[in-house]
């Protein structure tokens, strides 16, 4: 249910910046995650095999990832699928965007003394159109998908069980993300395929890992936006 118009214009206006706020956010996740991805780290302290893969071997570009899903997950709460669908959006827009600067930034021939040489801003972001491309492949997809989960269990629940829509679209949107730019990145050469169930499997579970943990965050964040702007349950702030 749409909230077609605040009481307080003040409101609306300060909705519309809460909402910038947070695309502003969302996209800096998603444009550094995908700058800072060549760099990986274990995220528990111990050394864990499966299968004869190293579990909990990351990229450190998922660390800012989760959030957009969290913060996708407010906008589609708060200002409702047409507005999460819009940053997701634009986020892609972004990334492209993103891309082009260093690809053009990679064509500059560097000056002999420059603290950054041709070699090794190659091999730092070298492989970024790659990843970039498979990233915004899987993100699109994911972040379509969490959306679309999220509103279909907002409208079953009728804005009810709001941890049971938040983690049910993460875990899904999550794997699929997971899997697609993993997928990519070893069909591309970027990773190698030894590496892909150790990575799907560390990725997945570090997701599952925040996206639990960032349950109570969203609850806070959705009861201060009710609070503020006097909303009940299952209504949504138009802000257009």
């Amino acid at each position: 249910m749409i909230k077609d118009n605040l009481v307080n214009p003040e409101k609306k206006i300060l909705a519309r910046k809460i909402y910038l706020l947070l695309a502003s956010l969302f996209i800096t996740s998603l444009v550094v995650s995908n700058l800072i991805f060549q760099k990986f780290f274990y995220w528990y302290p111990f050394e864990i095999e499966i299968f004869g893969e190293k579990l909990f071997q990351l990229s450190v570009g998922i660390l800012p990832y989760p959030i957009t899903f969290l913060i996708t997950d407010l906008i589609s709460e708060i200002y409702g699928k047409k507005k999460a669908n819009q940053v997701v959006t634009v986020g892609i827009f972004a990334a492209i965007f993103s891309i082009l600067i260093v690809y053009v930034a990679d064509l500059m021939p560097a000056i002999p003394n420059s603290p950054v040489n041709n070699e090794i801003f190659n091999r730092v972001f070298g492989s970024t159109f790659i990843a970039v491309l498979a990233s915004m492949l899987s993100y699109l997809f994911a972040q379509y998908i969490d959306i679309h989960i999220y509103h279909f269990w907002k409208k079953l629940t009728k804005g009810r069980m709001l941890w049971l829509r938040n983690n049910f679209s993460t875990f899904f949107s999550q794997f699929i993300d997971t899997f697609t730019i993993i997928f990519l990145l070893c069909v591309t050469n970027v990773l190698q395929w030894d590496q892909f169930l150790g990575l799907l499997l560390s990725g997945f579970l570090f997701k599952v890992l925040v996206a639990l943990i960032d349950t109570p965050f969203l609850y806070i964040g959705v009861y201060a936006f009710r609070k503020k702007f006097n909303l009940k349950i299952n209504e949504e702030i138009n802000i257009d």
